[in-house]
């Protein structure tokens, strides 16, 4: 299974901010959407960073409350750790384990079609098990019945 089938069920319009955006919009963004992230592009599709939960916590850290009245450039991670559609769902669940990472933004042709979770992930692979699950299950009463 690859991302593209995680992107498929997904529902929504895919929710972006700018870099000159201020970071009181992105809270309102991440708290209206009840998302995580937020992928910085571009005017295009471009990506150019990421802001998260962890990186507004960070910088509050460091600059109080000033920091929802900083721009996000000022507090976005810039250097962002992508997949594309057609890598598996595994290589996904192994970069995020070891980058320690939540939210993965989807490229393709270096332009953001979607963004994953961690959450996004289990979900997916825990309907695979099930119905992995169900096809055993399935496979062992046909067995029993011949």
């Amino acid at each position: 299974m690859s991302v593209k089938t995680i992107l498929k069920g997904k529902t929504g319009d895919l929710v972006t901010c700018r870099s000159e955006h201020m970071m009181e919009t992105v809270a309102t963004l991440l708290t209206t959407h009840r998302i995580g992230a937020l992928p910085v592009c571009d005017g295009g599709r471009k990506l150019v960073g990421i802001i998260s939960e962890r990186d507004i916590v960070g910088n509050m850290a460091k600059a109080g409350a000033g920091v929802m009245k900083m721009k996000v450039r000022d507090v976005m991670t810039k250097k962002v750790v992508v997949c594309g559609p057609e890598d598996s769902i595994k290589d996904v669940m192994e970069l995020m384990d070891r980058r320690h990472i939540r939210h993965l933004p989807v490229l393709e042709d270096d332009k953001l079609v979607g963004i994953i979770s961690q959450r996004d992930v289990m979900a997916h692979r825990l309907k695979e098990t099930e119905l992995e699950t169900n096809v055993l299950r399935d496979h062992v009463r046909v067995g029993k019945a011949v």
